[in-house]
């Protein structure tokens, strides 16, 4: 018996301890506590004959620098270079800048500082009428004209820069539309941590959210979808890789149940990621949405751009070795499939994108969730186990032998 109840109180105790271990493992990861001194400045056009200007995100870690450089020149664009010193710094030659030849204009010193670089652009916004059941096999006549951003105006982004926030908007308007925008929302951050709007991506010190909106813009059709183009630009040592990761908690995007990545790697090879581009597949149809405002999302594979865009600040970076050293992979994001709302309905579109340095961040199960698990699966064995020993007990008790009278 007391075998018995010492089992029972070992359980009881093993059954917290495992309930404290889990949440402790939520928190646990060292890189969560990683934090970056993050700074904004806006490098604009020196001559003030124009809206160009490049948003320098500097992040400054303890013995390297992560270099954002987001702007519009070409295509909108954004550069992201690995120093290994805090030290390094980014110089712009804007007269080169400004010319026909803009190679080689934009530089990061010392160049022997740089470790890794890579450029993500939004080259083009197609629309197209739907016909079926995705873009990928939508027929040719079913599209529009696209959108070509390089054709863009675009605003004045020191109008919408926050320094304290670390955020910034840019926006722009084609000519043929006399209405409506596109924008590009932009945040840096310090640390670990997640969006308070959704999806609610999470975050680290490595990475910056984009938020991409189409507000107003006049549909060529009543059926009208939009798609985006997004490239990548890397060496070609190295490789663009599509991923899928499934899990089976929604709690932070309800219905969602996937992440979606556009990653580079080296080829054949094992190593850990050096960039990406991570989202999950949802869009939204209002700007502060409801559940029922959410709208599926789809994505191409991976291949070559046709053709290819104005490269504008990836060329200022890479220079004349873009076209013989780097290669480039271009991947369409389309939103909605058949049975949801067209654009018209609210003409209002939003997706967001996390892009950064180093390994994509993974979710995992809040601490609520994973109380409700340990609870949830611990609990039935408990009572097993405490039941199982008081029936022995009772039948232990039961078949005693009594003492017979003395006659």
């Amino acid at each position: 018996m007391k075998l018995l109840a010492g089992l029972v109180r070992l359980d009881v105790f093993l059954y917290f301890i495992s309930l404290i271990a889990a949440v402790q493992a939520f928190f646990g990861g060292g890189t969560n506590n990683y934090r970056r001194k993050v700074s904004l400045e806006l490098n604009s056009d020196p001559s003030g004959s124009s809206n160009i200007s490049v948003l320098h995100v500097r992040a400054v870690g303890g013995n390297d620098t992560l270099h954002f450089l987001w702007g519009s020149q070409g295509v909108p664009t954004l550069l992201m270079v690995h120093t290994d010193s805090p030290e390094t710094r980014v110089q712009i030659d804007w007269a080169r800048m400004l010319s026909n030849n803009i190679s080689g204009s934009l530089t990061v010193e010392p160049a022997s500082a740089v470790r890794y670089s890579t450029a993500f652009l939004f080259s083009k916004i197609w629309e197209y009428k739907e016909n079926s059941t995705d873009q990928s096999q939508a027929a040719a006549d079913s599209y529009f004209p696209p959108y070509s951003l390089e054709e863009f105006t675009w605003e004045d982004l020191n109008r919408t820069l926050n320094h304290s926030a670390l955020t910034a908007e840019l926006c722009g308007r084609n000519q043929s539309q006399h209405r409506g925008r596109v924008c590009f929302q932009i945040s840096a951050f310090e640390s670990w941590g997640r969006d308070p709007a959704w999806p609610r991506l999470l975050h680290n010190a490595n990475s910056s959210q984009l938020r991409f909106v189409i507000e107003g813009v006049t549909p060529r059709s009543n059926r009208s979808r939009f798609a985006l183009e997004l490239l990548s630009i890397d060496s070609r040592d190295h490789e663009a890789r599509e991923e899928t990761h499934r899990s089976i908690d929604d709690e932070y995007t309800p219905s969602i149940f996937q992440v979606s990545q556009l990653v580079s790697v080296h080829v054949n090879s094992s190593a850990p990621v050096l960039s990406y581009a991570q989202w999950k597949p949802v869009a939204y149809r209002t700007a502060s949405p409801v559940f029922e405002d959410s709208t599926p999302c789809r994505h191409s594979p991976a291949s070559p751009p046709l053709p290819p865009p104005r490269l504008g600040l990836a060329l200022a970076f890479f220079g004349g070795t873009l076209d013989q050293g780097y290669r480039a992979s271009a991947v369409n994001i389309s939103f909605g499939i058949p049975g949801e709302p067209f654009y018209n309905v609210t003409g209002y579109l939003s997706w967001s994108c996390l892009l950064g340095l180093g390994s994509p961040p993974e979710d995992s199960f809040s601490p609520l969730v994973l109380g409700i698990m340990v609870v949830g699966l611990g609990t039935p064995a408990l009572l097993l186990l405490v039941g199982g020993a008081y029936v022995c007990v009772r039948r232990l008790r039961r078949e005693q032998p009594g003492y017979a009278p003395i006659s």
